[in-house]
Parts: structure tokens; C-alpha cells; sequence
């Protein structure tokens, strides 16, 4: 088999990074404080007074203090930024007149009242819209007020863009249609930005408003799975709070920490590491080094560093972190940080300690609760370590019976946890078990579409163990799962999908399907030599294995091209990698032997690749010609 002789390509300490990229705690607070005055000028006339705002809650709250603007024009209304998000819009005055003489009868004045014009009319019909907007609640009222709206305002109107945003936030607070919330804040933005990005034709401060949409859109494709994609808005939120705050404020300390997590939940953690640095820098010069924010800087860098291998490091700030959690009587999150201690003493080899620490951890947990079930599961990982394998076994059934009872209760927490535990059987070659438990994680998550990231690695890990136990058929459709997920997730060049096509293209060569095979060895091959670079050892043996599919077909002149490539990649590597060019030169003088033997070789060309990951799903599920 190509890639099995030697190693999973999609290896456990990469699945498990994968599937504990979840929505990172704090990511997407990125909201300004009730304390923020937005000034927001409607009209030039009439100021309206602050009850007669319309105010709607957004989901995100923030604990930054601070105030934007020191100097608001005198007719203004405050734009308010914190837990309650509240976007204005005017609702009239009752039309009123001062009598002169109060005895007049007030039928009288009705029936001489001169009637509208046209364009009063228009106006009104426009404030009763706005009003009967400003006044719905439920989904379906708010729905049915803004067609009404939409109908009587212009499509480029600034006041239907924000009835845009206030509708998508209602619709993302529902949780029911991400895809529509989408929609509404990909048109709210749209409207706006027609209109002008900056202080000018809306008569307002814009960057808040371009702040709330870019959140929500952020918050809608997190709940979606699009996990990359919402990077582009947290990014873009980032930048409009540069502009926003002052450069080393709290407010941008907790922005800077807040990116950084969510590029540790794509893995990324080299983008990570300086956001997270930053914030640390900040917090300290700020609140001193004994601060809650400092603590929980520190437990992401701890994070951080042990998804770049660097335990040691990791083990140190986890260690600062926990000082600060206990100082404040933090108990929950120290029992945590205690607990993330013991994982990273298990990556430096430290079992008996991590043992140590785990045992003081379990005597503070309830008997039914998820942080005991984590508890024992770390305690397996260091017996399982030690190759106790009867008492790491002990300790995954007595979570495992934890687990179960409370599926309904976190089904995105007992579901990562099933996946951890199977990773630790298939340690102890228990793969039937382990299949077992993907599987029970598969169907948890697949109700969850915010978890689709942590179902496409459930989904991959499925697939290589029943390409490692023989069952290749089985596998295809799981591989093929996985790398749609994962694409949507973290797009379509992270290292992770490559890692998939590579398992495919091996199943597809034990299916004598090596045009398949061509096809997928070429997608992977593409995405680690982005992700990795051309000379990494995954981004060279996805070269070979494009090589030996370029075999089994027949077509020799590409397949020694791409063996070529093999040799010189190894060949940079130096000494180190004597073997491998040895194995790679000898691969290249069969193919040439074959080459001369085949005198009715037609020439074929390389295969195109795929344009989107439905292309590819379309041609890799139909068997080769």
C-alpha cells in the first residue's frame, strides 16, 4: 500500500489538533462596550429623542471599557456597542400643533384639517413602515415588516442596510437559518458600502456599523463550519478596531487574543503566536502581570506552543497561568489549565507526573461530570504511554460511562471526547473498538453543523483505519466526506486535506483505480507544497505516489518526470536521506526499463486537476474507463 509503509498520513497528533479546533471560547467577543458613543446623525432636523430609538440584542458581549467619541455633535444618537448592540432608526414624532386657543373643539380642527400631499403621504407611509418595524419581534413579524420595507425603499437606501444587519442579527440569534443570516449581513455590507465607507454620506461614523456586519457575518460562518472564511471578517474586524482604539488599549488586547484563537482553530498556529504575544504585552502593561487576562493569554500561548511542538515552553506558561487562576479563586478553569498540564507532561514524557497531577485533579471533580470523564481519559494517555494497556482500558470505560449519559447534555464535548478515547484504542490495536467510537462521534456531530470541522476528522480517521484493516471499499465514501468537510472548513490548501488525498488516491490504487488515484496524488501533492513547501517528506512521498499512479497507467514518460522530482527532493535533504534516494533512483531505472519495453505507448498528458471540490466529488465517486 503507498502511504501505509510509513505512517498514517493523517496521524493521531494531527487528528487530535483537528478535532479540538473547536469554536474558541472568546473568538468572536469582539464587540465594543456599552460605555462606546457611537454619534450617528439621522437628519439634520428634529432631533429625536433616546426613547425613541429601537434597540435589538446581538449575541457577542464585550468586556472592554471605553468611550469613542469625546466630542458628538450636539443632534446625535448614541450608537451603543456592548451586549446589547443598538442600531437606530428614526421613528417620527407624533405630529403635533400648539392651539392658540385651547377651547377650540379638536373635531372641528380635524374635519379643516388641509389634506397631504403626495409627497407627505409618501413620507408618512414610510414612517408607519419603519414604525411597524421598529415594533416587531417575533421572526415571521420581523420578516413581514422589512418586505414591506423592502418595497418601499430604495434598494441602496442606508436605512434598509441597517435593517439588513438588524435582521440577520435576529435571524443568527435564532440559530435556525444560518445560511439566510448570511445573506442579510452579505447585503447589509453591500448597501453600506455603496453608500461610503467613512464619515461622509451616511451622515454617521460608519466603521462600527462595518464592525457589527463583519461580526455577524463572522459568527454566521463559524456556525456554519466556514471556518476559514470567517477568518476574513475577524480579520477585517481586527483592523477596524485599530482604527478605532488606541493602539495599545485593553480593547485591543482582548481583539489581538481573540484573532489568535481563532487561528488556533484552523491550526494555524505560526499566525497565531505574534496576535498572542501582543495581547500578553498589552494586558501586562495594562492590568500587571497577576491579571485574569494575562492568565488567559497565557493558556492560549500554552495552546499555541504545543501545536508548534514547543512543550516545554508550553508547560511554562500553563504553570504561570495556573498561578494567576488560583490567586483569583478561579477554580473551574484552574482544574482545566491542570488537566491541559498533564496532556503536555504526557508530550514531554513525563507520564508518571502527569499521572501525579491527574490524580489530585480527579479528587476535586462530581462522579458524573465531564471534567472527570477528561480526567481519566488523560490518565489512560499516560498508562496507555507506559503500555499498562489493561489499566488505560479501566480508566476509558469508566469514562466512557460518564460520556454516555450526557450526550444530550454537551453533544459536541462527548463527541470529541469519543474521538479521543478511539485514538487511544487503536494504540492498543483495538481498531474494531475504535471504528466503533468515530462512528458514535460521527452521528453526534452530524447534527451540529457548526461542528462539520470536527466530523470531516472524525470522518478521515474512519476512512485510514479501514484502509489499514483491508476494507477499502468501506473506506472511499468516508475519505471522500472528509475532505469535502474539511475543505469547507479550513479551505481547500490546509495541510489536513492534503493529508486526506493522500489516503485516497491510496485506496483508489489498492481498487486498481490508479486514474483516480492520478487525480487525487495531484491535489495533494498542490496543497503540500503550499502548506509544507515542496521538500517536506509528506510533500515528496505525495510526488511518489503521483509517480507510481502514473505507473499503473501505463503512461511512463510522466511517471519518470515526476520520479525525477522525488530524486532531486531527496537528494537536497543531503546525507540524511541517503536511503530514500537510493529507493527513488532505483524506482526511476525501473520505470525506464518499462518505458522501453512498452513501444506502443501512447503519450498521455498530466490529468488536469479538479477546479472545486465538487468537481472532484463528481469524477473521484465514478470508476476509471
Amino acid at each position: 500500500m503507498l502511504i501505509l509503509r510509513r505512517r498514517a498520513s493523517f496521524s493521531s497528533s494531527l487528528f487530535s489538533l483537528l478535532l479540538r479546533s473547536k469554536n474558541p471560547p472568546k473568538t468572536l467577543s469582539t464587540d465594543f462596550h456599552s460605555q462606546t458613543q457611537i454619534p450617528i446623525l439621522l437628519s439634520n432636523k428634529n432631533p429625536i429623542p433616546q426613547h425613541h430609538l429601537y434597540t435589538k440584542t446581538l449575541q457577542n458581549p464585550s468586556p472592554d471599557l471605553t468611550t469613542f467619541s469625546q466630542n458628538a455633535p450636539p443632534k446625535t444618537l448614541s450608537l451603543r456597542f456592548h451586549s446589547q448592540i443598538r442600531i437606530p432608526i428614526k421613528i417620527p414624532k407624533p405630529y403635533t400643533k400648539t392651539l392658540q386657543n385651547p377651547s377650540h373643539n379638536f373635531t372641528t380642527l380635524s374635519q379643516n384639517a388641509p389634506p397631504l400631499s403626495s409627497r407627505q403621504r409618501k413620507i408618512k407611509e414610510k414612517d408607519d413602515i419603519e414604525e411597524a418595524f421598529e415594533s416587531a419581534t417575533t421572526t415571521n413579524e420581523i420578516l413581514s415588516a422589512f418586505a414591506a420595507m423592502e418595497s418601499a425603499f430604495d434598494p441602496t437606501d442606508k436605512k434598509l442596510g441597517l435593517a439588513c444587519l438588524k435582521v440577520g442579527q435576529h435571524l443568527d440569534s435564532e440559530g435556525t437559518d444560518p445560511m439566510q443570516a448570511l445573506s442579510f449581513a452579505n447585503r447589509a455590507l453591500d448597501i453600506l458600502d455603496r453608500n461610503t465607507t467613512s464619515v461622509g454620506a451616511l451622515g454617521f461614523d460608519v466603521r462600527p456599523v462595518d464592525h457589527a456586519i463583519h461580526l455577524q457575518l463572522a459568527n454566521t460562518k463559524m456556525a456554519m463550519g466556514r471556518r476559514e472564511e470567517a477568518l476574513v471578517d475577524l480579520r477585517k474586524c481586527l483592523e477596524l478596531k485599530e482604527l478605532i482604539f488606541e493602539p495599545n488599549s485593553k480593547e485591543m488586547g482582548v481583539a489581538y487574543r481573540d484573532l489568535a484563537e481563532a487561528y488556533v482553530a484552523v491550526l494555524n498556529f505560526k499566525d497565531a503566536l505574534p496576535l498572542c504575544l501582543k495581547a500578553l504585552e498589552i494586558h501586562r502593561a495594562l492590568l500587571g502581570s497577576n491579571s485574569v487576562e494575562v492568565a488567559h493569554d497565557r493558556r492560549v500561548l500554552g495552546v499555541i506552543y504545543s501545536g508548534l511542538e514547543e512543550h516545554q515552553k508550553a508547560l511554562e506558561e500553563n504553570e504561570l497561568s495556573q498561578r494567576v487562576l488560583k490567586s483569583w479563586g478561579l477554580n473551574s478553569d484552574l482544574l482545566h489549565a491542570e488537566i491541559e498540564a498533564a496532556n503536555i507532561q504526557i508530550a514531554l514524557g513525563k507520564y508518571d507526573e502527569a499521572i501525579e497531577t491527574l490524580k489530585g485533579v480527579v479528587q476535586q471533580t462530581d462522579k458524573e461530570s465531564e471534567m472527570r470523564a477528561l480526567v481519566f481519559i488523560s490518565m489512560a494517555k499516560a498508562l496507555c504511554n507506559q503500555e499498562k494497556f489493561a489499566d488505560s482500558k479501566r480508566c476509558l470505560e469508566i469514562s466512557c460511562g460518564i460520556l454516555n449519559k450526557r450526550e444530550s447534555v454537551g453533544p459536541a464535548k462527548v463527541a470529541e471526547a469519543y474521538a479521543e478515547i478511539s485514538m487511544l484504542y487503536e494504540t492498543m490495536n483495538e481498531f474494531e473498538m475504535a471504528i466503533s467510537l468515530l462512528k458514535r462521534a460521527v452521528s453526534i456531530l452530524e447534527k451540529l453543523p457548526q461542528e462539520q470541522h470536527a466530523e470531516g476528522s472524525a470522518s478521515a480517521r474512519i476512512g485510514w483505519l479501514l484502509l489499514l484493516t483491508g476494507k477499502v471499499p468501506q473506506a472511499i465514501p468516508y475519505l471522500e466526506s472528509a475532505a469535502e468537510r474539511l475543505t469547507e472548513s479550513f479551505g481547500p490548501k490546509h495541510f489536513g486535506v492534503g493529508y486526506i488525498y493522500n489516503n485516497l488516491g491510496a485506496a483508489y490504487m489498492e481498487l486498481d483505480r490508479p486514474q483516480s488515484a492520478a487525480q487525487v496524488f495531484a491535489l495533494a501533492k498542490d496543497i503540500m507544497d503550499v502548506s509544507l513547501g515542496p521538500h517536506h517528506a509528506d510533500s515528496i512521498e505525495a510526488c511518489q505516489n503521483l509517480a507510481n499512479a502514473y505507473g499503473a497507467m501505463g503512461s511512463y514518460a510522466l511517471a519518470m518526470e515526476f520520479q525525477q522530482r522525488v530524486m532531486d527532493a531527496w537528494e537536497s535533504h543531503g546525507p540524511n536521506a541517503k536511503d530514500e534516494f537510493r529507493e527513488a533512483h532505483r524506482l526511476f531505472e525501473q520505470l525506464k526499463k518499462k518505458a522501453r519495453g512498452s513501444s506502443s505507448e501512447v503519450p498521455r498528458k498530466a490529468l488536469p486537476l479538479p477546479h472545486s471540490s465538487e468537481a472532484f466529488s463528481t469524477k473521484a465517486r465514478h470508476p476509471d474507463v
